[in-house]
């Protein structure tokens, strides 16, 4: 075995419609710095093809898990995220990922950080990067963690085990409010947007502000180059507006826009991760578009008629089918998210060792 790699224990799995290593956090060092430098390596950031790591040169597939044991009475486990960039060796520890969380409970089973009882074992998650709650079921028929199923979730070939998540306490998740300019509207560079945080600060514009249809397909938008511009411009100005301040170099808060559904859904949407369009939707944005399309006042009046009652289910047509997610709100004042629910899927793709270069860490802790 060679002396010159730092051996690290993980599982390599599909969440939702992302995938990334999950780790156990007590394997990995416990300053930010060091940890970043770990996993851009591991992932082989700063290339396109992340061709000297595990990443797969999409911002889809270079997510990382990294779990724990729960300190927090509530909580079983805690899940701390990281975004590794492709091309940049860059990692971002402020967001959480919903659909990488999809694998958390099934990965917690595999590392024996929790026992698996009965035919569905519940696994209370505390997101520890946006303190956000949630409850994963997952299936465990006869007490055995089982990946087989009839789920099926658009963005991801074939049929698996569902995962059940129920998230709670997710507004005002990252900045402490549901509207963090104070604003249901704002306009930067003349485009009306809502800014919103449940779950993930998102900025949401109609589609039609920008000359665009809303039905575009990803690769039809990642080619519009004057869009993205446009775009990011806008996703500057939000961002210090809802007092992130200068999110240069940071994936949040993320870009979505709106349109009338047309395939029977309750809206049409497309996401952005920000610079690149999402192949399909992020489980953590699906609950914000879904608030923002049941919040009067916001940019998406007049885009769908508006459930009235909760729970409602509000189906989103993204870029590679829907997403369905049943929102627990109450309109006495104001709009309040009480919970969302989704269905995801995940699957264990490998395990074992990564491998660093010892110079990047030996294992051992920096002073």
């Amino acid at each position: 075995m060679s002396k010159s790699q730092t051996a690290i224990p993980y599982v390599f799995m599909r969440g939702g419609t992302s995938r990334g290593p999950y780790f156990n956090r007590a394997d990995l060092p416990k300053d930010l710095d060091q940890l970043a430098e770990v996993l851009i390596s591991a992932v082989g950031a700063g290339h396109p093809l992340n061709i000297d790591g595990i990443g797969g040169g999409a911002a889809v597939t270079t997510k990382v898990a990294m779990l724990s044991p729960s300190d927090d009475d509530w909580a079983d486990i805690d899940y701390f995220f990281a975004q590794v960039s492709v091309e940049e060796k860059l990692v971002d520890f402020k967001p959480t990922c919903g659909n990488i969380l999809s694998g958390v409970g099934p990965a917690a089973i595999e590392m024996g950080l929790v026992v698996p009882s009965g035919d569905t074992t519940e696994i209370r998650i505390r997101a520890t990067n946006t303190g956000a709650q949630v409850v994963a079921n997952v299936a465990t028929p006869g007490g055995a963690l089982t990946y087989e199923g009839t789920a099926a979730i658009a963005g991801v070939p074939g049929q698996a085990a569902p995962v059940q998540l129920k998230f709670m306490g997710v507004v005002g998740s990252a900045t402490g409010a549901l509207l963090p300019t104070g604003n249901l509207r704002d306009t930067f560079d003349g485009i009306e947007v809502t800014c919103m945080d449940v779950a993930m600060p998102v900025v949401l514009a109609r589609a039609g502000d920008f000359g665009l249809t809303g039905y575009e397909s990803a690769e039809e938008l990642d080619a519009n180059t004057e869009f993205f511009a446009r775009m990011e411009a806008i996703r500057l100005q939000a961002g210090a507006a809802m007092g992130m301040g200068d999110v240069t170099k940071s994936v949040t808060p993320k870009f979505a826009f709106l349109a009338p559904a047309k395939n029977g859904g309750t809206i049409a949407t497309r996401y952005f991760m920000p610079w690149k369009t999402h192949p399909s939707m992020a489980v953590t944005g699906a609950q914000c578009i879904a608030s923002c399309a049941l919040t009067p006042g916001t940019v998406s009046d007049g885009l769908l008629e508006r459930p009235a009652d909760s729970p409602a289910e509000v189906v989103l047509e993204h870029a590679s089918g829907t997403i369905d997610v049943l929102v627990d709100f109450s309109t006495d004042d104001g709009f309040d998210l009480n919970a969302a629910g989704l269905v995801r899927t995940a699957r264990k793709l490998a395990d074992g060792n990564i491998y660093v270069p010892r110079t990047v860490w030996d294992g051992e802790e920096t002073p």
